[in-house]
C-alpha cells in the first residue's frame, strides 16, 4: 500500500456513524455531513428499515463498512459465511476501502461480543499478515486496521505495542484506521507517552481516524463511546494531524446516544479542525 496507495484515498472529510437511532433521520438530515460509517455486522443480511436507511444515504455519502466481527487476529479459520457477506456488502455500497479491529473477537466458534488484544510478537503478526491478505483477496478492496483499547497485555508479548502495529500494517501492506481515542486511554492506563507513541508508527498509512468519549474512574480510564470527545482526545487529534494531514474523520458514539443533532455538533467540531489545517 504505502503512501501512494493512501494518496489514491482522497480524505472524505467529517462523518458519524449510520445507528439504528438514525436510521429515519440520518438520510433527510439538512445539516452538512461528508460520510457515513456503518457497523458491518448490522448489515450483512438486508432488508427493511436498515436497507432502506442503508440505500438512501449511499444515494448521498460515501459510505465505509467498519466491522467488529472479522476476527483477523483469531485462532481458528476466517467464517467463509461472513466475508463473503462483506464482500457483498462492500461492494453494494462501492466503498473505497472497508475496515475491522486488530484484535481477536472469535473462541470456539462462538463470538465474543468483545475486542480482544492480541499478544504483541513475531507470531501475531505472521498470523494476522496472512489473514489480511486472504480477506483482501477475497474482497478486492483497500483494507484498513484499527487500534484497539485493551486493559492488560496479554501472555507473550515480546514486541511494543506501536512496533507491533507497524509490523502488522506493513507487511500486510494495509492502512491505519487510528482511533485517537483509544491511543489516549491506552497511554493513561498504561503509562505512556501518547504523542510519543504517534511518532512511533508508520503515520503515512493512517486512512482514517476515530474519535469517542471515554469514561474516567478513579483507576481506570474506559472507552466507552458514551460521551463528548474530551479536549485533551482533540488536543492529540490535531497533533496528529500536523504529522499527517487530512484524513477522513469519525464521530463515534454507541452508548448513551444523545440526539442525532448533537452527534453532528461532533462531527462540525472535527470538520473545523481540518477546515484549519487546510487553510494552513
Amino acid at each position: 500500500m504505502g503512501s501512494a496507495w493512501r494518496q489514491e484515498l482522497k480524505p472524505l472529510g467529517s462523518g458519524i456513524g449510520l445507528r439504528r437511532d438514525f436510521y429515519e433521520q440520518l438520510p433527510r438530515t439538512p445539516r452538512a455531513l461528508d460520510w457515513v460509517e456503518l457497523v458491518s455486522e448490522n448489515f450483512l443480511t438486508l432488508g427493511g428499515r436498515a436497507q432502506r436507511a442503508l440505500d438512501a444515504c449511499a444515494e448521498r455519502w460515501p459510505v465505509i463498512p467498519h466491522g467488529v466481527g472479522l476476527d483477523i487476529g483469531g485462532p481458528e479459520p476466517l467464517d467463509e459465511e461472513y466475508v463473503s457477506r462483506l464482500a457483498a456488502l462492500v461492494k453494494r455500497v462501492d466503498a473505497p476501502f472497508f475496515s475491522d479491529h486488530l484484535c481477536f473477537a472469535r473462541l470456539g466458534g462462538v463470538y465474543l461480543h468483545d475486542l480482544l488484544p492480541l499478544p504483541f510478537s513475531e507470531e501475531a503478526v505472521e498470523h494476522v499478515v496472512a489473514r489480511v491478505r486472504e480477506v483482501v483477496a477475497r474482497v478486492e478492496r483497500p483494507f484498513v486496521l484499527e487500534n484497539i483499547t485493551y486493559y492488560a497485555r496479554m501472555p507473550g508479548s515480546t514486541l511494543s505495542e506501536a512496533t507491533f502495529l507497524r509490523a502488522v500494517l506493513e507487511e500486510a501492506d494495509c492502512g491505519l484506521l487510528l482511533d485517537v481515542n483509544n491511543v489516549y486511554v491506552n497511554a493513561r492506563n498504561h503509562g505512556y507517552d501518547a504523542k510519543a507513541f504517534l511518532d512511533a508508527l508508520p503515520l503515512e498509512r493512517v486512512v482514517q481516524v476515530h474519535l469517542a468519549g471515554h469514561t474516567e474512574l478513579p483507576d481506570i480510564v474506559i472507552d466507552s463511546h458514551g460521551a463528548t470527545v474530551r479536549d485533551e482526545v482533540w488536543a492529540l487529534y490535531r497533533y496528529l494531524l500536523e504529522r499527517t494531514g487530512p484524513v477522513s474523520t469519525l464521530i463515534e458514539w454507541d452508548q448513551d446516544i444523545p440526539s442525532m443533532e448533537a452527534v453532528l455538533d461532533e462531527a462540525d467540531r472535527a470538520r473545523g479542525v481540518l477546515g484549519e489545517l487546510e487553510a494552513r
